[in-house]
């Protein structure tokens, strides 16, 4: 039996903003959204919030859409010469992971290009734009080399985060299974970045070239 809805208090009507929709939809989390729960969240009737969002589904993209636009997306350093471009793209590689456990169910939202909103395509490009210029190298560059890191970044971080947020196997200790996926998935990443740099070195002319990554102290020469 489906369960009344929650009467919107008597008295002015109260104000509803997108701001308020968004955050209410964001503390709620985008896998368990509901149109009920939203509009309860702001104290308004279910049918007053149809005015503002038509579908369940445009309130999921427009909660997504302001996640990705709060999403502080790390900017290369002002002087690159003390952090390379390999360096720079496994710190986006967190940055990545981070938003993606702290916003369960955004992924399909960002890495599908039909799914994405022009605001949230347009960000995308302003950065691309910011890291080309930061490392001296090609727009189209700086753009497969971001998405590849974002893509696989965001796909497996989902992955992982889903499994984490599952009843663990009986004597299971949830937070060190976590914390060793996230392990995994940064040795991972580690990879794809060496080797998607390689990928570019090879195939750009010399002159085009992503300059090569820094030794780590302690390292070999």
């Amino acid at each position: 039996m489906k369960s009344p809805e929650p009467a919107a208090p008597r008295g002015r009507p109260r104000t509803i903003t997108r701001e308020k929709i968004v955050d209410a939809g964001i503390e709620m989390g985008l896998p368990r959204i509901t149109f009920v729960g939203v509009a309860a969240a702001l104290g308004v009737s279910h049918m007053a919030l149809y005015k503002h969002v038509p579908s369940l589904e445009a309130l999921k993209h427009l909660v997504a859409e302001e996640v990705f636009a709060r999403w502080q997306i790390p900017q290369a350093a002002e002087d690159p010469r003390r952090e390379d471009l390999q360096a720079y793209l496994e710190r986006f590689a967190a940055s990545v992971r981070d938003f993606v456990r702290k916003h369960p169910g955004v992924t399909p939202y960002v890495i599908r290009r039909l799914a994405a909103t022009q605001p949230m395509l347009s960000k995308i490009d302003a950065h691309q734009s910011h890291i080309a210029q930061a490392y001296g190298i090609p727009k189209a560059q700086a753009r497969w080399l971001l998405a590849t890191v974002a893509f696989h970044g965001m796909a497996v971080a989902d992955t992982v985060y889903t499994v984490a947020g599952e009843e663990p196997v009986l004597g299971t200790d949830r937070a060190a299974e976590e914390a060793e996926m996230e392990a995994e998935l940064m040795q991972g990443m580690h990879a794809l970045i060496v080797g998607a740099l390689a990928t570019v070195s090879a195939h750009a002319p010399a002159d085009e070239a992503p300059a090569p990554a820094r030794p780590k102290r302690g390292a070999r020469q």
